[in-house]
């Protein structure tokens, strides 16, 4: 038997392959299906099913294209009702996969129709389960994803579910059996999940809040809706598509891998409604970018960048890529539902400056002449982070105006004078620079390396300054 996590950072997502004597089980399978069939392939099994453990809100499955390349039988389980063939299962049905058993077991929290996949070995042992977004290393998952579905749905009624679920179902299996959860810190699924990607359930016991002993259903539902932020747009999206079904990821990569020479890629934008989404790094984009573009690289957290601040998956795009990267860029959009890519300005950046058409800039300094300024002068300071990195330590009197929340908080951005920006690392404050140049602000300037660069220096911070009682 062979079971491998196959984790993806971008979007911190874990989906799983199993093969036994010939016969492979994937699990929430991501967008892009190839590299199963490859590994099959290469194992000379096939793929019998893939198995889902809900309709996934922050990315695109690819349960649909899978089926439709290798004949696999895809499951859901209890109260799923999908626009497409599939198997639901009943609570407590098994599958084989050569000398395998998969048990599905309802879950109901997270969403309705959540279910986990107990992995039972030819010896009839239990090996470990599949939690999806039922239970997570450290957390579990949000129980407010599934309210955009029906009116009748509170997430109070979603978290009892969820603490039933997780009291009845999942805590009276071994301790020693693993945990393989489908995503890891980083996802917004959830609010305090553990960088580790798998761990025994009897460590969870012991370390994870939501499954603490003697915790009441009131204290639980508290616990775990205390500190919820709001749901990035995306995710009620992308909800149904892995309900009502998508194109396939080929006809998504056939219509976005058209090489637009400058004048067409200039003519696109001026006549559609497509946004210029620039990928490359933010050095690079500072440094000259076409004017009105908007800046997301790859380099970071790309995918759940763009569907957190684009927020109609739909909304046709036009990339502007590093040389070699147009590819990757519309597989992770088409990844979070972007599938709506018309095209990508062939030889990049440089072909547009050699044909002469006009460029813009985002002012850049370092951390150190940020350091200069901030000791001569009285200067506005934006502060891009999250309110609880901001929390952890923030420049003196600086304003919190996350990223997240830009275009809600625009009226608090100062319009005149000239302010200074600034994120963790330099990555979301060139995002944020990008989008106030949309909105006709060109009075900012840049501070590379963000806070980690500039609590190096003298300029006051909570961190070296002690503020009154």
């Amino acid at each position: 038997m062979k079971l491998e996590q196959i984790y993806t950072g971008c979007i911190a997502q874990a989906a799983y392959y199993l093969e036994s004597n010939g016969k492979v089980a994937i699990f929430d399978p991501l967008r892009e299906v190839q590299p199963y069939i490859d590994k099959a392939t290469k194992d000379n099994a096939t793929i019998k099913y893939i198995f889902e453990t809900h309709f996934h809100a922050d990315f695109v499955s690819g349960h649909i294209d899978l089926a439709q390349k290798t004949g696999a039988k895809i499951v859901y389980g209890p109260t799923a009702q999908p626009n497409f063939e599939a198997i639901i299962a009943t609570d407590g049905q098994e599958f084989k996969v050569g000398n395998y058993t998969i048990r599905a077991i309802h879950t109901p929290g997270h969403t309705l129709e959540s279910t986990c996949y107990l992995l039972i070995n030819e010896n009839n042992e239990m090996h470990g389960i599949i939690t999806g977004d039922t239970l997570f290393i450290g957390d579990v998952g949000r129980p407010d994803l599934a309210q955009a579905l029906t009116e009748e749905l509170t997430q109070e009624m979603l978290a009892s579910h969820l603490y039933d679920s997780l009291r009845n179902k999942i805590m009276p299996l071994p301790d020693d059996i693993i945990v393989y959860p489908s995503h890891g810190a980083g996802s917004a699924c959830g609010k305090n999940m553990s960088k580790e990607t798998t761990d025994t359930l009897g460590n969870q016991k012991k370390t994870n809040y939501a499954l603490r002993a003697n915790m009441t259903k009131e204290e639980f539902t508290a616990e775990l809706l205390d500190g919820l932020g709001a749901p990035p747009a995306y995710f009620p999206q992308n909800v149904m598509l892995n309900i009502q079904g998508y194109d396939s990821l080929d006809t998504v990569m056939n219509k976005g891998l058209t090489a637009l020479n400058p004048q067409e890629f200039k003519n696109m934008a001026e006549t559609s409604v497509a946004i210029i989404l620039d990928v490359r790094t933010e050095i690079d984009f500072a440094a000259q970018h076409i004017p009105g573009s908007i800046f997301i690289g790859l380099n970071g957290g790309f995918a759940p960048w763009v569907g957190a601040l684009i927020r109609d998956v739909k909304q046709p795009l036009l990339l502007v890529t590093p040389e070699g990267k147009e590819s990757e860029a519309i597989t992770r959009l088409a990844r979070v539902g972007f599938d709506n890519t018309l095209g990508y300005l062939n030889g990049g950046i440089a072909v547009w400056t050699t044909v002469g058409y006009e460029t813009d800039n985002v002012r850049s300094i370092t951390p150190e002449v940020f350091a200069e300024n901030y000791a001569k002068h009285k200067i506005t300071v934006v502060d891009s982070r999250k309110p609880s990195e901001y929390n952890n330590g923030h420049i003196l009197d600086a304003l919190n105006i996350p990223l997240d929340f830009v275009n809600e908080q625009l009226a608090e951005v100062p319009k005149e004078e000239d302010f200074y920006i600034h994120c963790a690392g330099g990555y979301r404050s060139v995002i944020m620079a990008s989008i106030l140049k949309g909105r006709g602000y060109h009075n900012m300037i840049n501070v590379e390396k963000g806070f980690g660069g500039i609590k190096n220096t003298a300029v006051k911070t909570t961190l070296n300054t002690v503020e009154p009682a």
